[in-house]
C-alpha cells in the first residue's frame, strides 16, 4: 500500500506541474440554426447560442433598432455567376464580404482580386472546408493560415478577421481556437436553400426568400454558385433600399466598434 500511495502522490504532483487545462472547453458539435424572421422581426438563435457567441466575439445579426443589413457570400467554387454579382454590387455601391475556400483562391484568382480592388472584404471559409469539430486545433490553425496567406498574396489584403465555419458546424472549442487566431465567427440570420445548382428555381425564388426574411440587422448569407441569386440581386437591393434599409460592411457592425 505504501508503494501504491507513493505512486499516487507522484502522479498528483505531476498533474499539478502540467499546464493548467482549466481552459478546456466542449467540442460538442453544433449545427447553426435559428428561428427565421417574419414581418421584419429579427431572427432568433436562442439564449444559449447568443451567450456562447457573445463569449467568443461571434455574431449573426446586428442591431434590431437600425435598418442596417450586411451582405455576405460563401464562395466554395466558381460557377460562373460571381462576375454578375460583382457588377451589381459595383453599380449599386453595396459592400459585401466573400467567404472563400482554398479551392476558390486557386481557381478564381481574378475574381478574388476584383473583390478586394472594388472594396469588398474577403473572409475565411477554410482551405479544405472540413468539419472543424472533427479537426485538430493545429489543423484548424493551418486551414485558416493558408487562406489568409494566399489571399494576401493575391490581393494585398493582409488582415483577415472574419471566419465563416465550414458546413455551418462549430463547437465552443472551434470558437476558442478561431478567437485565439484573431478571428470572429460570422454566422447569419437570413438564408435559404440556394446552393443546389441542379435545383435552381428562377430569380423570383431567391428574391421572395430575401424579402420575406429581411429584418433590421440582418446578416444575409447567399451562395455565389446560385444563378437565382445573381439574377435576383439587383432587384432585391433596389427594393430593400426603398424599404429604408442601408447596406453596411461587416467592419461597420456593432461588434467591431
Amino acid at each position: 500500500m505504501n508503494k501504491l500511495l507513493k505512486i499516487l502522490l507522484i502522479a498528483a504532483v505531476v498533474l499539478l506541474l502540467l499546464p493548467a487545462e482549466a481552459e478546456a472547453v466542449s467540442n460538442n458539435p453544433i449545427g447553426w440554426g435559428f428561428k427565421k424572421s417574419r414581418d421584419e422581426v429579427p431572427a432568433e438563435a436562442g439564449a444559449a447560442h447568443d451567450a456562447l457567441l457573445e463569449k467568443y466575439g461571434a455574431f449573426y445579426k446586428g442591431s434590431p433598432d437600425k435598418k442596417d443589413i450586411y451582405l455576405t457570400f460563401d464562395n466554395g467554387y466558381e460557377n460562373g455567376h460571381t462576375e454578375k454579382v460583382l457588377d451589381v454590387l459595383k453599380k449599386e455601391k453595396v459592400p459585401a464580404t466573400f467567404f472563400v475556400t482554398g479551392h476558390y483562391l486557386l481557381s478564381a484568382e481574378d475574381l478574388v482580386k476584383r473583390m478586394v480592388k472594388e472594396g469588398h472584404i474577403v473572409g475565411n471559409h477554410s482551405w479544405h472546408h472540413p468539419d472543424f469539430t472533427t479537426t485538430s486545433d493545429q489543423r484548424i490553425r493551418e486551414e485558416l493560415e493558408k487562406v489568409k496567406v494566399k489571399t494576401a498574396e493575391l490581393t494585398g489584403q493582409k488582415e483577415m478577421k472574419y471566419l465563416r465555419p465550414p458546413r455551418g458546424v462549430f463547437s465552443e472549442r472551434t470558437l476558442k481556437v478561431a478567437q485565439e487566431e484573431g478571428y470572429k465567427h460570422v454566422f447569419w440570420s437570413l438564408a435559404f436553400v440556394d446552393w443546389k445548382t441542379n435545383e435552381q428555381r428562377g430569380w423570383q425564388y431567391s428574391y421572395d426568400n430575401i424579402m420575406a426574411q429581411i429584418h433590421p440587422g440582418a446578416i444575409i448569407l447567399l451562395h455565389s454558385v446560385s444563378k437565382d441569386n445573381a439574377d435576383a440581386l439587383e432587384k432585391a437591393i433596389h427594393d430593400l433600399k426603398k424599404r429604408g434599409y442601408t447596406f453596411k460592411s461587416l467592419d461597420q457592425h456593432p461588434a467591431m466598434k
